[in-house]
């Protein structure tokens, strides 16, 4: 019969040291900091809030003015390699879910239903230093 063996962390923490992080794990750990903290700023100062305003009014005059513009902004994100497409996607997640709505084939009505209440969410939820 076996006896339970505590994992090495806790035998590292009930010592009182800690393992030294490799260096992917310093990294990682620096470039997710980074890009919190950035992001962190840009929400704070309203910044995220102006692009995203600026992006869903480019949205909403490429679906009256220019609905071919919307399709050429997806087939041009979907010919991205598939990192940059991934990073497209987290970096403008509410942007890409009203694309792919508006490239989905369901009703007109419900597709610009969807995209303004997605673009009305969007500006709600984010920050804005005035409020």
């Amino acid at each position: 019969m076996d006896v339970a063996q505590p994992d090495q962390r806790s035998l590292e923490k009930s010592e009182g040291t800690e393992r030294k992080k490799s260096r992917v794990e310093q990294i990682i750990e620096n470039v997710a900091t980074g890009l919190g903290n950035g992001i962190g700023f840009l929400a704070d100062k309203g910044i995220l809030f102006v692009v995203f305003a600026l992006i869903w009014i480019a949205f909403g005059v490429g679906l009256v003015a220019s609905q071919g513009s919307l399709d050429a902004a997806w087939q041009w994100v979907r010919d991205l390699p598939w990192l940059a497409q991934g990073l497209v996607w987290l970096l403008f997640l509410p942007v890409m879910i009203g694309l792919w709505i508006w490239e989905s084939s369901w009703a007109l009505i419900m597709r610009v239903a969807l995209i303004v209440g997605l673009a009305g969410w969007t500006l709600l939820v984010l920050p804005r230093p005035w409020k």
